[in-house]
């Protein structure tokens, strides 16, 4: 059974930051009945010591297993963000994905919210997610009309890996590169692609080796729609830090994207190399790559190493492909196994009725198969 492609499009890295209150809109003019159907949320992350996370984190709404991208912190690590009738569950994807990159960022879709809010936001949480960190989840209770405070969220790094997802050449950058860096950072926010291209642009233009700007360039460019010119500058920013991760997250989902196992493979090893404990999700771009390439026994030992990485549990579909890859090697019986795991981490999964139908499929093959 060839293993069909699997996008996690949770491997990318938030994008950029910047200052939230120039762009979001106040809660200050709501009237009673828009208070009903909505709902304000505001808060910080920070680092252990207090001080503000290296990058932009993300912010992800989970309620009842269903996961739904809220955002970034801006570059002090504060957030603000509104829940009500406008607002939208998962885009596409299935729930099992791993904190990062929505399926589609500027179209969601999804819930809608009758009233009153609290009853809908009963079972949610907010989850923040940056690579290399680990945070507790935060209960969403509504404290009544207007804004809830979360207050901080910590967030701590783990083991090395924080310092792989922050460049050390930005502390290097002459003031000029880094003003125009941050206008750039700004414009993403906005979701202005042109002018963060442009800014991101000069700014390694007065500074080469500034990694975290090619970085965000590509992802300036991506969002323009020119893939090619965004993986070339992700090359660029891996060749000016080799240590930095975040452009070989980044090429190793396009790759995915584009079906390319082969770039794949290659940028998902070279991710692996820089710290195999801490990403569980660039070994499941590597059980992927390898399994289309035909490497069976590779495929099924990234994705087992995928699943002893992955403490927090939250690449679920680590169960499934690794499921996949166990069914074409004709061992029904722990692929079996392996689905259920996978329905259990992930019973909303968009998928989840299929993999039932391939469960109760293997039970009667196991089951004609017993003498």
């Amino acid at each position: 059974m060839e293993l069909r492609t699997v996008v996690l499009a949770a491997a990318i890295p938030a994008i950029g930051a910047g200052a939230y209150g120039q762009f979001m809109e106040s809660p200050a003019t709501w009237d009673n009945q828009t208070a009903e159907r909505v709902t304000w949320f505001s808060g910080k992350v920070a680092l252990p010591d207090g001080s503000p996370p290296p990058d932009a984190v993300r912010l992800r709404r989970v309620c009842n297993g269903v996961g739904h991208d809220e955002g970034w912190t801006d570059a002090k690590g504060h957030f603000w963000f509104k829940v009500g009738r406008s607002d939208s569950g998962p885009g596409s994807g299935d729930a099992s994905q791993a904190a990062g990159q929505p399926a589609s960022e500027d179209k969601p879709q999804g819930y809608a919210y009758s009233n009153p809010i609290t009853t809908e936001l009963a079972n949610c949480e907010l989850e923040v997610a940056l690579e290399g960190y680990l945070a507790d989840s935060v209960s969403l209770k509504v404290a009544g009309v207007g804004a809830t405070n979360l207050g901080t969220i910590v967030l701590r790094p783990v083991s090395g890996a924080g310092s792989l997802t922050v460049s050390a050449t930005t502390l290097k950058a002459p003031p000029k590169a880094r003003k125009s860096y941050d206008k750039g950072l700004q414009a993403i926010q906005a979701k202005k692609w042109d002018i963060a291209a442009s800014e991101l642009a000069r700014a390694v233009e007065v500074y080469p080796r500034f990694a975290a700007a090619w970085y965000q360039l590509g992802q300036a460019r991506l969002a323009r729609g020119d893939a090619a010119g965004a993986a070339d500058a992700w090359r660029e920013s891996a060749k000016a830090d080799p240590r930095f991760v975040k452009p070989l997250e980044s090429m190793t989902a396009l790759a995915d994207q584009r079906q390319d196992y082969t770039e794949s493979a290659r940028t998902s090893d070279a991710w692996l190399q820089l710290d195999p404990d801490h990403f569980p999700a660039a070994w499941l771009f590597n059980a992927v790559a390898k399994a289309r390439l035909g490497r069976a026994d590779e495929a099924e030992n990234a994705a087992r190493k995928g699943l002893q990485a992955d403490k927090e549990q939250r690449v679920h579909r680590l169960h499934y492909v690794l499921g996949l890859i166990l069914l074409a090697k004709h061992d029904y019986a722990e692929a079996a196994t392996c689905f259920r795991n996978y329905l259990k981490a992930a019973p909303a999964a968009r998928d989840a009725d299929a993999v039932r139908r391939q469960i109760a499929d293997l039970d009667r093959l196991i089951a004609s198969a017993t003498p």
